[in-house]
């Protein structure tokens, strides 16, 4: 894949309104995306995040009544609900201290300077501010999960249209450490989406970006 290659998947893709429910993905290209979700980068690489694959037709079409019954959520062959950690403790630091330490075969008592920093850097945050820094972890998983499917010609649709406290009621999340912030939906463009065939809308670079 070159540069005008991952261009014109970036011109391909759209928000995908209609999908075809006939078309699935198959099984390796879903876990190889499932993987690279996994994989996205996140600040200090804490990972504050869950993500929930919803397979039942019954929980979806739940789904569906607080999603402004966006046909979305029912059709599209897969659909990923993006959650982010209500708050980010200490412990959940030193779980990321030892995996850290378990994964690349050193001692967690090497990793102390690296705790303290992060401590430092995330409790140093007001809990607002704490809590918006989680959600724009999150956001970067979605993108990295919009652009792959993108450059494998699978369509997606970002869900906010949404009840996220009815989601968290659904999924069983009320007691848990977190919360849904958004959800999407991945699969094939049915041929008779009219969106499809829409021009992108975009501002030029000189209103967008700038060179100093």
């Amino acid at each position: 894949m070159n540069a005008t290659d991952c261009l014109a998947y970036m011109h391909w893709r759209y928000a995908c309104k209609k999908f075809d429910p006939s078309r699935k993905i198959d099984a390796p290209t879903w876990s190889a995306i499932a993987q690279i979700i996994r994989l996205s980068p996140s600040s200090l690489g804490l990972q504050p995040w869950k993500f929930i694959q919803v397979d039942n037709p019954e929980i979806r079409q739940l789904l569906r009544a607080v999603s402004w019954n966006q046909s979305q959520v029912t059709d599209a062959s897969h659909l990923l609900v993006f959650c982010g950690r209500r708050e980010v403790t200490r412990d959940d630091v030193m779980a990321y201290i030892k995996l850290m330490a378990e994964v690349r075969d050193v001692s967690a008592e090497s990793l102390e300077g690296y705790r303290k920093k992060m401590e430092g850097l995330i409790f140093s945050k007001s809990e607002s501010d704490r809590k918006a820094w989680i959600e724009r972890q999150v956001y970067i998983a979605l993108g990295v999960a919009m652009q792959t499917a993108a450059q494998l010609q699978i369509d997606t649709c970002a869900i906010e249209g949404m009840e996220p406290e009815r989601y968290d009621e659904i999924l069983n999340l009320k007691d848990t450490p977190f919360k849904v912030l958004c959800a999407l939906a991945l699969g094939y463009r049915s041929p008779d989406d009219a969106y499809a065939q829409q021009k992108k809308v975009r501002f030029a670079a000189p209103y967008v970006w700038e060179t100093i």
